[in-house]
């Protein structure tokens, strides 16, 4: 019931006086203009106008994990400094910009004023706050250290999303110069080809082979062209389309994407780098090792480390030792393997994790810097065939020319 309460709330703007007098304004969400007024008066705020935001002038938005992850340290913060949990809620979400994450925080902050617990209420939102997020609060709330635990889970997500945007960033370059060779590639074809075509017309001679298939292709390009970008479009939306329901594609795929050249290097340092930073997180918060093996496979971000992961798990709940489990799956480093020993068995494992996941963090920052200085020279070279490709098959036939006078 108190769910549904929140999702029916929307922002109201207003305006108004404090207790010394001064003008003050701002925006919170509610589910009335009366209740946004009772809201206002118990915070010593005279409202002297309300007004609801009209859906014109709303921004159309979606809860991203950028967004959890500076909820998690906003709440952390504020608890640090002494904000009881619901006036907390209520200050991130007057201070939020999208809607859709307005909306989700109110949500829990409504139930937690119905006095539920606060793993509990994020429990009730999986696609936003998954297990090994709820399991660390709920560990806080447990061990009456809902701050520090709080402040992991920021600096957690704050990690994890660092490296998101690297590996993106890593992936998104020669995907963007690919597009960029095609795009030129297709405008020489349509628009720069048919005029050299136009003037061997009248040439009345043979025109090499080269100089023939560049121009066969443009033929094809600009009357078929339509066809190549239903084909293209059919292609890729159908991978997508099995791509989500398809575990074994999912996992062909990450096993493809490790063992390619450069950017493989750096998916692995990063799922190495993510499975360290969630044990460490997992394992600091006091959750015992199985039981964190289990949230660390899904933090990985890649099926071959999640596959690999829950074998430890396996291995681990028989009794096996974490460092010989990780030497099972051969698919972890022997330093990062003789780092975990040592942890397991001078009682720091949380700590050495730590350690792992920030070398390699550090590591795959810069191995996405040095990426680029990398491929920049290989890029080069792949646009330079491409056009000049097409530039000496237009010119050959007047090179030929040439050669005859």
């Amino acid at each position: 019931m108190a769910q549904s309460v929140a999702i029916n709330q929307a922002p109201f703007n207003w305006e108004g006086t404090d207790s010394n007098g001064k003008r003050v304004k701002g925006k919170t969400v509610a589910a009335s203009e009366a209740a946004v007024r009772a809201e206002l008066r118990r915070q010593g705020v005279v409202p002297r106008r309300v007004r609801k935001e009209t859906a014109l002038f709303q921004k159309k938005g979606k809860v991203t994990t950028a967004d959890i992850a500076i909820f998690s340290r906003q709440l952390a913060t504020m608890l640090g400094a002494g904000i009881p949990l619901v006036q907390a809620f209520e200050i991130v979400g007057a201070g939020h910009d999208n809607p859709a994450m307005r909306k989700l925080i109110y949500a829990v902050k409504q139930d937690v004023e119905g006095g539920s617990a606060l793993a509990e209420s994020l429990a009730k939102h999986p696609l936003h706050f998954d297990d090994l997020f709820v399991n660390l609060v709920e560990a806080g709330e447990q061990a009456g250290a809902l701050e520090t635990l709080l402040d992991k889970i920021a600096t957690y997500k704050e990690k994890t999303e660092a490296i998101k945007k690297k590996i993106k960033k890593a992936l998104t370059y020669p995907a963007a110069v690919v597009v960029v060779a095609l795009i030129v590639t297709t405008i020489l074809l349509i628009f720069v080809i048919p005029e050299f075509e136009t003037l061997f017309q009248g040439f009345g001679a043979d025109l090499p082979a080269f100089t023939r298939m560049i121009i066969n292709l443009s033929e094809f390009v600009r009357d078929r062209g339509w066809l190549l970008v239903i084909i293209a479009f059919g292609a890729v939306s159908g991978y997508l389309a099995m791509y989500k329901r398809s575990r074994p594609l999912r996992e062909s795929q990450d096993r493809i994407m490790l063992k390619l050249p450069i950017i493989g290097n750096i998916l692995e340092k990063a799922a190495i780098a993510r499975f360290s930073r969630t044990l460490s997180t997992m394992f600091a918060a006091g959750v015992p090792l199985v039981e964190a093996l289990e949230s660390v496979a899904g933090a990985t971000g890649n099926i071959v480390f999640e596959n690999a992961t829950m074998a430890i798990k396996d291995e681990v709940s028989t009794g096996q030792r974490l460092q010989r489990a990780m030497e099972n799956t051969k698919l972890f480093p022997n330093m990062v393997i003789q780092m975990i020993a040592v942890g397991e068995e001078s009682g720091s494992l949380d700590d050495m994790s730590s350690k792992v996941a920030d070398f390699y963090e550090e590591d795959v920052d810069n191995a996405v810097d040095n990426m680029s200085s990398l491929l920049e020279p290989m890029i080069m070279s792949i646009l330079g065939v491409l056009v000049g490709g097409l530039v000496v098959a237009m010119y050959l036939p007047i090179f030929k020319m040439g050669a005859v006078i």
